[in-house]
């Protein structure tokens, strides 16, 4: 899919999502969480299962829709629908959730990391011989 190097794919009702972190979505995790740091903390934490699972699905709604959103931007004359926090409840089991908190966090480790190339791990001063 087009947003690949930034993206991690779910699988909801049959129809794949991208989860992208935008920085639409990075204003509206903040919004609601005081900013990316406190998420990890918040879905690990949460007091209840309840809540746990009600902000997985706020979040996967959140990072599925940017994907949706970029694709209305670049094709305006077909736009698609949005996903609903409804759906996403109707259309998964909490099991899937569970698998989706891994998509969330990898969709925000790609949103957030720098595009570092990695150096060739080698060691400095060999001694040859």
């Amino acid at each position: 899919m087009m947003e690949n190097e930034r993206s991690a794919a779910i699988n909801i009702g049959g129809k794949e999502y991208e989860l992208i972190l935008t920085t639409r979505a990075t204003k509206a995790i903040a919004g609601r969480y005081g900013g990316l740091e406190n998420l990890g903390e918040k879905l690990m934490k949460s007091e209840n299962f309840e809540m746990a699972l009600d902000e997985i699905i706020w979040l996967i709604t959140i990072l599925a829709n940017q994907s949706i959103l970029i694709q209305n931007l670049r094709n305006k004359n077909s736009p698609q629908e949005l996903l609903t926090e409804e759906e996403v409840e109707l259309l998964t089991t909490p099991f899937d959730l569970a698998a989706y908190k891994n998509a969330i966090t990898e969709a925000m480790f790609k949103g957030t990391k720098r595009n570092v190339e990695s150096e060739e791990e080698t060691p400095k001063n060999v001694e040859v011989g």
